[in-house]
């Protein structure tokens, strides 16, 4: 299937999602939670992060932590959880602009416990990614690719299918790779922050996907003929799967033909 014909897909089954709604307040509060344990869970896990989805929920319902993980993956589910948070309130405002602040937003209060001094700023050194031959561009080219980064979102938000333009822009955030850490993660916020924004479902990357994952953002980032394709098409997969998980839980029927790929559940 190709990639426009994943997207009338993903547009005729949000028809059906939208006809559902408004929700009742405590149909929101419960997805809100459900979903917000799964992404957790799964963004982090993305980043070599061991806590299970039954200790991350458990730390993040009950305040209690697992036995023997370390301290940091612990604070990354709580400051994930956070900047999800925020990004939920954010996504579902009607007169949403984007912007640098908020990017280093979500950075912040994600990595706000893992350290304090770097959170929401700009790495001030040269990183380097593992397991590709990608090198970011340097610390002092960052403030003015970010700000082109977003000047650019504003244009492509005019006329990009918004599957396509939260792809664009988790791809493009992680080439600039602005922070010291937790790239990944904030870019996967910026994604479902517009996704949530323009009335698509939450996209949640499993882990067992992961080398795919890293695979398609490579293909991004070759230096010869880069093509976003694979990783649109990996996003639209995702987004399908969620759409299917949502009519699941609202008894609400699917568009007739299926879409063939890969299932997966979000938690």
């Amino acid at each position: 299937m190709n990639i426009q014909t994943m997207l009338r897909r993903i547009d005729t089954t949000k028809a059906l999602i939208d006809r559902r709604r408004p929700l009742q307040p405590a149909e929101v509060k419960q997805l809100d939670a459900y979903f917000r344990i799964s992404a957790t869970y799964s963004s982090n896990a993305l980043e070599g992060n061991t806590l299970t989805l039954t200790e991350t929920k458990v730390l993040l319902e009950d305040g209690l932590t697992a036995g023997g993980k370390p301290l940091r993956h612990c604070y990354e589910a709580i400051g994930h959880a956070n900047a999800y948070d925020f990004m939920l309130k954010i996504a579902r405002s009607h007169d949403l602009e984007l912007s640098e602040d908020i990017i280093l937003k979500l950075h912040g209060l994600f990595y706000q416990r893992i350290e304090p001094e770097k959170a929401g700023h700009y790495r001030d050194h040269q990183v380097f990614i593992t397991g590709t031959d990608y090198i970011p561009p340097a610390a002092e080219e960052v403030p003015e690719l970010m700000r082109a980064f977003v000047d650019e979102l504003i244009l492509e938000s005019e006329d990009t299918h918004p599957v396509c333009f939260a792809a664009f822009a988790h791809r493009k955030l992680v080439d600039i790779h602005p922070f010291t850490d937790g790239n990944g993660r904030t870019a996967r916020l910026l994604m479902n922050l517009i996704l949530i924004n323009c009335g698509y479902q939450i996209v949640i990357i499993p882990p067992v996907l992961r080398s795919d994952y890293i695979n398609a953002l490579k293909k991004g980032q070759h230096k010869r003929s880069p093509s976003d394709e694979a990783f649109i098409r990996l996003i639209a997969e995702c987004e399908i799967e969620a759409q299917r998980e949502y009519c699941r839980m609202f008894d609400i029927r699917p568009p007739a033909k299926e879409a063939r790929g890969f299932r997966f559940r979000l938690g």
